[in-house]
């Protein structure tokens, strides 16, 4: 008679509104796959616009999920737990993820017209498309079998995407450091993780967050193992210090349009795993994660911004190295208000000023990229000293690029990089890490000073002729969506905080 009732917990519910904006990015690379088997080559280019009006759609389906909760693969019993749960945090997340994506779409389609010798259209668009899917679906993973699922559909196809380029070995190489590094981070989060279902005896994320307290004997050791492992094969994925060596020589690798989407929504797909592990599952040991991650959000802030400090203007790609140790330095300054929550009375208000910033960072530095793009077509190489006397032959380009790198720095008119700032120093204040404020404080010092040293070369005299740096269609579009979005937010910076901060869980 027992076995009716366990049968019928055990039927999960679909909701397949709930799951539209993952399923279309993943229904979008199926049909880039197919078609590239019976488009001729010249037809090729038609791939990226499948799949730039793929995620476009991907991200409108969150509009009909806007009027509340939405949970499915659901199951009941005497506590309903739920797989998949379309939430405010989801959707904040999804918006940031999916809008990333599509920027880096359009940035790739300028991209690969370029280097369509050396990078085949298809399996780029694909991966792309199959890596977004993962990072859309991961903010919703609600158990964590799903969340590691996800989080390794987002991860896998990345490695490929660096290390596409045919015949590039720095590109072989950045994808071999990028694969050693998650590869490593994915098996300590699954011991943990196991570590975790074997004390518990269940992978809800909230099933989990009320039986660890209640986790004795022998068992109780375990647990905390898990824990431990769980939030270190996380920092991996956030590229936290120390953690963080691949990412330079990853970012250089890469195809640009690639870096981009890394430094946007590889960050996205691994603060979000954060977060949920953390408030959502581990709230018991917030006296644990709370010091551990306060201490390694000092140590990224730092050797983020002392690295790109340390670039030299005339070397090789030095451009994208300095964006990429700035990434490392802006991966500290999300990890403080996640710090803040294992301290805090209200751990949703510091989440929310995490995912704030993540979406003032994800708009201007997709911007920065795009800039980056736009020189990378002419001056290969890339080097800050490139893009000396850049208003000369570009103004309104020039122009964007230091409002992005005033964004970053969070100076006017960047309003919205300042009032990202202010409210993550304001997270750390309130949850009395006052030392972690200081830190914060002078790391935002050392970063003014390379972000206005290369903001300052863009308005220099331009040694000899001015390079002109002509703007094709898809990366003026990227420029311009980046630029309206930066310039809206700091016109109303206050409504990307009720935005992020609404009601997350």
């Amino acid at each position: 008679m027992s076995a009716q009732p366990l049968a019928e917990s055990l039927v999960q519910s679909v909701d397949w509104l709930a799951v539209a904006p993952p399923a279309i990015a993943a229904a979008a690379g199926l049909v880039v796959l197919v078609a590239d088997l019976f488009l001729p080559e010249a037809r090729k280019p038609v791939l990226g616009w499948i799949s730039v009006a793929g995620l476009a759609v991907a991200a409108l389906m969150l509009l009909p999920l806007l009027d509340g909760d939405r949970g499915t693969f659901c199951v009941t019993g005497a506590t309903r737990a739920c797989s998949y749960t379309a939430d405010h945090f989801t959707l904040v997340i999804q918006f940031l993820v999916l809008g990333g994506a599509l920027l880096a779409a359009l940035l790739s389609v300028t991209n690969l017209a370029d280097d369509q010798r050396r990078v085949p259209p298809g399996e780029f668009w694909f991966l792309l498309l199959s890596s977004a899917a993962g990072a859309a679906l991961l903010p919703a993973s609600r158990d964590l079998a799903t969340l590691i699922v996800a989080l390794e559909v987002a991860s896998l196809p990345a490695f490929a995407l660096v290390g596409i380029r045919h015949g590039d070995k720095r590109s072989s190489e950045a994808a071999l450091k990028f694969f050693l590094s998650s590869v490593t981070a994915t098996a300590v989060s699954l011991m943990g993780i196991s570590f975790v279902y074997a004390s518990t005896g269940t992978l809800y994320l909230t099933q989990v967050a009320q039986r660890l307290p209640h986790v004795g004997g022998q068992l109780h050791t375990l647990a905390q193992a898990g824990v431990v492992l769980t939030l270190i094969g996380f920092a991996f994925k956030t590229a936290a210090v120390p953690f963080h060596f691949w990412v330079p020589d990853t970012y250089v690798g890469a195809p640009l349009p690639v870096a981009a989407y890394l430094s946007v929504v590889g960050k996205a797909v691994g603060f979000s795993g954060l977060i949920l592990v953390t408030v959502v599952a581990f709230p018991s040991y917030a006296d644990v994660w709370g010091p551990a991650l306060a201490v390694l959000a000092a140590l990224t802030m730092t050797v983020g911004n002392v690295g790109a400090l340390r670039q030299q203007a005339t070397r090789a790609y030095s451009a994208v190295r300095l964006l990429a140790w700035s990434s490392v330095g802006q991966a500290g300054y999300l990890l403080v208000p996640i710090a803040a929550a294992g301290y805090a009375k209200d751990p949703q208000k510091a989440i929310g000023s995490t995912v704030a910033y993540a979406l003032m960072y994800g708009a201007v530095n997709l911007g920065a990229f795009a800039v980056a793009a736009v020189v990378g077509r002419s001056r290969a190489l890339n080097r800050i000293a490139d893009y000396r006397g850049l208003y000369a032959a570009n103004p309104l380009t020039a122009l964007l690029l230091a409002f992005f790198l005033l964004c970053l720095a969070g100076l006017p008119p960047g309003v919205i990089g300042l009032f990202a700032k202010v409210i993550v120093f304001s997270s750390a204040v309130d949850a009395g890490l006052g030392w972690l404020a200081v830190v914060m404080a002078v790391n935002v010092v050392i970063a003014l000073f390379y972000y206005l040293q290369w903001t300052a070369l863009l308005f220099r005299a331009p040694e000899g002729e001015p390079a002109r740096h002509r703007v094709p269609a898809p990366l003026t579009a990227a420029l311009a969506l980046t630029g309206v979005l930066g310039v809206a937010l700091s016109g109303a910076p206050q409504l990307v905080l009720r935005f992020a901060a609404t009601g997350l869980f």
